[in-house]
């Protein structure tokens, strides 16, 4: 390998923990990086003199997110359905200890808060709050006045302070509430469930129209946990599905497997304290293509077909003697 194409690699998480908080979409951020290294490459091989290539390229990554956000909250308008981000697989990576310090601000719930946010917000609030910019570079980058930056950020931390989990809950603990949780549903504990919920708790889902899903947000303790029990039970019945245990974008979640271990769907948590306040399932086949082969949800969702009966047995006869529709 290249001292470039070792510099290009180095550089690639660090933009694509940008663009995917941005974006909140793999193969968006995906395609911004592609693209900003690409012009980094393209610069180094004109001999233009860089002296930051990572600033260069978050530069370059930040600006084209804001672009793609643009386009894509027009697309999101006409979503069927909630829209819910692009959940990642987050118990393999490298770099364990910088991705506990950066957990808070990739929870789907976060996520979600950043989706409210103006373009220009949202980079203000990322760069200078989770990775660390200062504001006169963060006006570089997005093209406005250090002034206007520290509004865009302040506005920006108001509406997330106002909106995020009160009372923060230690990894160990959270960990052990997330087992309870999911050994409770496959249980159909009711009252299990309901007691690690929080009153105020919010089920989304988000089948994007293509595969059957909520129209919209539940809320209410009782209400979750009725419906979760009602999900589990047709889990139960799907021929070989299974849940397995994972971490998904820094927290406590589960993949749902068909009977072929291909991916059908993604359920997270987020705590407030003691509580799961938010639970998010995305059954979106779209959404789950990057976490491994994907399988036929809405197949295991229709009944199976009545076996036919023997010809001398009282049903075949009893079909027999029943009259034909017209």
């Amino acid at each position: 390998m290249t001292t470039r194409e070792q510099l290009l690699q180095d550089l690639r998480p660090t933009a694509f923990a940008i663009a995917y908080r941005m974006l909140g979409s793999v193969a968006e951020a995906e395609d911004v990086v592609q693209e900003a290294l690409l012009r980094l490459h393209q610069a180094l091989e004109r001999g233009e003199q860089i002296a930051s290539p990572r600033a260069f390229v978050a530069t370059i990554t930040t600006r084209l997110a804001i672009n793609e956000l643009r386009s894509a909250r027009a697309r999101r308008e006409h979503y069927v359905g909630e829209w819910l981000p692009e959940p990642i697989l987050t118990d393999e990576l490298e770099d364990p200890a910088r991705q506990a310090e950066l957990a808070d601000s990739l929870s789907v719930a976060m996520l979600v808060l950043l989706e409210r946010l103006s373009p220009e917000q949202r980079a203000a609030f990322l760069l200078h709050d989770v990775f660390d910019y200062g504001y006169a570079e963060i006006a570089r980058i997005v093209g406005k006045t250090e002034g206007n930056v520290r509004q865009l950020a302040t506005r920006a931390r108001r509406h997330v302070e106002q909106n995020r989990p009160r009372f923060p809950t230690s990894r160990e603990h959270r960990d052990e509430l997330a087992r309870r949780f999911f050994a409770a549903a496959q249980a159909g504990d009711l009252a299990g469930l309901e007691a690690l919920l929080a009153r105020d708790v919010v089920l989304t889902g988000d089948g994007g129209g293509r595969v059957p899903a909520l129209a919209r947000s539940l809320r209410g303790r009782q209400r979750v946990a009725h419906m979760l029990l009602s999900w589990a039970g047709l889990v139960r019945r799907m021929a070989g599905a299974s849940m397995r245990l994972v971490e998904i974008n820094a927290g406590p979640g589960a993949l749902l497997l068909d009977g072929q271990a291909h991916v059908i769907g993604v359920l997270t948590l987020d705590f407030d304290g003691e509580a799961i306040h938010r639970i998010s399932s995305i059954v979106n086949p779209e959404k789950l293509a990057h976490l491994g082969p994907i399988g036929d949800f809405s197949a295991l969702l229709r009944p199976r077909p009545a076996a036919e009966p023997r010809a001398n047995s009282p049903d075949r006869q009893e079909q027999r003697d029943r009259p034909s529709l017209p």
